[in-house]
């Protein structure tokens, strides 16, 4: 399973939380599948954790991590459209954050870089094929 269907289903299961509007059961996180934990131990390794950190410690990251995106989904709906997340919304919430609101700004100055990039060379390729 790639990294980036992990991504959507859990996108998917934090929707389908907020749809239903009820307390997180605590039964959901012991057990529920752990989708991140070889990103995570190669960040905590990355890091200058162990090489094989303990399960333990990926799981309590894992945790944190899918409470904060679930907390940040759920106020982006607050303050966006109802039912539709935006980049503007996101931004929105780290504002007052310095770090975070500059790493939103490079990361969408790098995808634009990068989209555009993409472009010239569908571009290039398809003036090759002419």
């Amino acid at each position: 399973m790639s990294f980036m269907y992990s991504v959507l289903k859990l996108y998917l299961d934090i929707f389908q939380l907020l749809e239903d509007d009820e307390e997180q059961d605590p039964a959901y996180d012991r057990g529920r599948k752990r989708m991140f934990s070889r990103e995570i131990r190669s960040m905590l390794y990355a890091f200058g954790d162990d090489e094989n950190p303990l399960p333990e410690t990926v799981s309590l990251v894992e945790d944190i991590t899918v409470r904060h995106i679930l907390e940040m989904t759920k106020k982006a709906l607050k303050v966006g459209r109802p039912g539709k997340i935006s980049v503007e919304d996101v931004t929105y919430l780290v504002r007052r954050d310095p770090k975070k609101f500059s790493r939103v700004k490079e990361l969408l100055l790098l995808s634009e870089e990068l989209r555009r990039a993409r472009k010239a060379f569908e571009e290039d390729e398809f003036d090759v094929l002419k």
